[in-house]
């Protein structure tokens, strides 16, 4: 029972600081850090046995579900904030943005080994955000072309802004809107889904009559504790696709991987 107590205690405290320090950093953008910090400090959280101990055996209580649902959209919404924060003081004070991304390829070069990613392909990546380090160290690692759609217009625009400081404003195209208004995909060969996106069924419905064969439809989600941070998939996916779950090289991953490909005709 003190368990139960500790992990409520936890998830409340994290959520309240996590809010107090995105409302301090509308007032002061210094606080910024603190609030990267404190997501930081999420992450970690999410990722220690004892907690993952804690989440099964009592994450099925309607106040745990509460308070998990709350934390997750507090701390969605201030990593939107920091990744604003952060491609604002990119154009401003000219940080080294090609610098930054190629600190982050290591984190992402096995993913786009794993799916097949080259210079030929073409990356469509849903809910991009607006400092898109996925998109942004796929492009310059590999050469692909990507295209970046998000439903937040400000993002969007700050995005096209920290790939122009990176030199990719070539390779890397940007669109504002939902997927269902979207309508060129006969050359896309890959759809990253980002765990932010809320609403993954329905995007993966709607995927499902617009992708050709053979493309793979990368979906990033958490479930388990990794939901406090992520937007689960609590539903079986159905339709005509293969089906695999990725595993990450390090352990300390906080959202999960799941491919989906659309199966040929002669296969179904």
């Amino acid at each position: 029972m003190k368990e139960k107590y500790e992990l409520l205690c936890s998830l409340k405290v994290i959520e309240v600081e996590i809010a107090e320090l995105a409302r301090y950093a509308q007032e002061f953008d210094g606080c910024y850090d603190l609030l990267k910090s404190k997501l930081d400090d999420l992450c970690a959280f999410i990722n220690r046995k004892e907690n993952i101990v804690k989440w099964n055996q009592w994450s099925e209580l309607e106040e745990v579900q509460e308070l998990s649902q709350q934390l997750r959209e507090t701390s969605v919404n201030a990593l939107c904030d920091v990744e604003k924060y952060q491609s604002i003081r990119a154009q401003q004070v000219g940080l080294p943005v090609g610098q930054y991304v190629s600190s982050l390829a290591q984190s992402v070069r096995d993913e786009y080994h794993n799916f097949g990613i080259h210079s030929e392909s073409n990356v469509l990546f849903i809910g991009s955000g607006a400092f898109p380090t996925t998109a942004l160290t796929i492009a310059k690692e590999t050469g692909a072309n990507v295209i970046c759609l998000d439903i937040d217009h400000e993002a969007i625009e700050l995005s096209r802004e920290v790939a122009r400081a990176s030199g990719l404003e070539k390779q890397i195209a940007f669109l504002h809107g939902d997927i269902t208004a979207q309508h060129e995909f006969e050359t896309i060969t890959h759809v990253f889904i980002a765990s932010l996106v809320k609403d993954k069924l329905e995007v993966i419905d709607v995927l499902k009559e617009k992708v050709w064969e053979g493309t793979k439809v990368i979906v990033r989600f958490g479930n388990g504790l990794k939901s406090i941070f992520n937007y689960p998939i609590d539903e079986i996916i159905t339709g005509n696709w293969l089906q695999r779950t990725v595993p990450h090289e390090k352990s300390d991953s906080i959202y999960e991987t799941l491919v989906l490909e659309k199966k040929s005709k002669v296969m179904t």
